[in-house]
């Protein structure tokens, strides 16, 4: 009978692009430490990890869960059945899968699913990707072995300072820059103009997609073509501003080759955006979203700001000033230049494999 690996890792992860793709970056780390890795990723059957994981080729399964809205709505009756349902299913999960390490990633997902490992006897690594923690890890933290954070101010939400590491956002080993003008023809674009890239995060963003509709004309009348990310639940609306300069979709797979195309991103403020953009040295103006916790994607991008690093746009000044920050930047390549040579300095390009490593050496002590 073949003996069972002992680096076998259960990731609980998902909801959005911002939780789930770091998990992934991680374990693209280990599996090429250890070949012989197990993991088993634990998500919802309605979120972006229902989708990417498999795509991906890893083992999935579907917990019965959803966050906790702040505001008042019925939705949130179901929550305590649904609490209660996610623990039952997590327990079987980790029964039967046994896992050695509990990977959570900061999303709500990872409550139950790192919380019954724990129980069971699995160590637990958790990854916080914002500078305001989330509830999901700071009630978790008693349990964690380690926390491994992406900004040193995150530390100060936390009780127990012994687990905290400050290692960065990780970065996918996919993510890289290719040649530019290849990259523009992969969207059927023109290889020498000016390129925009605006994404508002996996699920979406209602303001900028409104802006960049408003500024259609402006934008075609320079010569700029777009690159658009709606999000899936806006592209019915916009998928008509399609042309032959601005290239609209739900969600982009190839993130590389978009990133590579474009001499100016504009995006939220999300951790894992972050990460993606310093690791690759690009020039961004960032319009943080203001539906979030404590406001923590404009905490995330404050400081790159105040170091050149990056511009800002607040959401409820976009419409007002999208059009000059863009057309301001985008074609003065000293800006351009200097904006890309500073957020490199705030990249943490080993955090992925520095915090493989640690998962590895919890298995080998569990």
């Amino acid at each position: 009978m073949k003996t069972r690996t002992p680096y076998r890792f259960v990731i609980g992860s998902g909801g959005t692009g911002g939780h789930l793709y770091p998990a992934i970056a991680v374990v693209e780390q280990i599996k090429s430490i250890k070949s012989d890795a197990e993991f088993l990723f634990v998500g919802t059957k309605n979120k972006i990890e229902a989708r990417v994981i498999p795509e991906l080729g890893y083992k999935f399964k579907t917990i019965w869960i959803s966050g906790f809205a702040r505001k008042i709505t019925l939705k949130n009756i179901l929550f305590p059945i649904k609490l209660l349902v996610s623990l039952m299913q997590s327990f079987f999960i980790n029964i039967v899968f046994k896992p050695r390490v509990a990977i959570g990633c900061g999303a709500y997902i990872s409550g139950p699913v790192v919380w019954s490992a724990d129980w069971l006897g699995s160590k637990v690594l958790l990854m916080e990707q914002n500078s305001f923690p989330g509830i999901t890890n700071r009630l978790l933290e008693k349990s964690a072995d380690e926390i491994h954070l992406s900004f040193e101010e995150s530390k100060k939400y936390f009780r127990f300072k012994d687990k905290l590491n400050v290692t960065g956002n990780p970065v996918r080993i996919s993510m890289e820059l290719k040649n530019k003008e290849e990259s523009r023809l992969q969207f059927d674009l023109d290889k020498n103009k000016k390129t925009l890239l605006v994404i508002g995060g996996s699920l979406g963003a209602g303001s900028m997609n409104k802006v960049v509709r408003d500024n259609l004309e402006s934008i075609n009348k320079n010569e700029i073509q777009v690159i658009w990310q709606t999000g899936k639940e806006y592209y019915d609306d916009y998928n008509d501003c399609e042309s032959d300069n601005i290239k609209v979709m739900p969600f982009i797979d190839d993130m590389s080759a978009a990133y590579s195309s474009a001499d100016l991103v504009v995006a939220r403020a999300g951790a894992t955006t972050i990460a993606e953009v310093a690791y690759l040295g690009l020039a961004v103006v960032f319009v943080p979203s203001k539906n979030v916790a404590e406001d923590h994607q404009y905490k995330n991008a404050k400081t790159m700001v105040e170091g050149e690093a990056a511009l800002l746009i607040k959401d409820k000044n976009l419409a007002s000033e999208f059009w000059e920050v863009v057309s301001q930047t985008i074609k003065d390549d000293n800006k351009i230049n200097l904006l890309k040579t500073n957020i490199k300095k705030f990249s943490k390009p080993n955090a992925a494999r520095e915090i493989a490593e640690r998962a590895i050496k919890l298995a080998e002590l569990n």
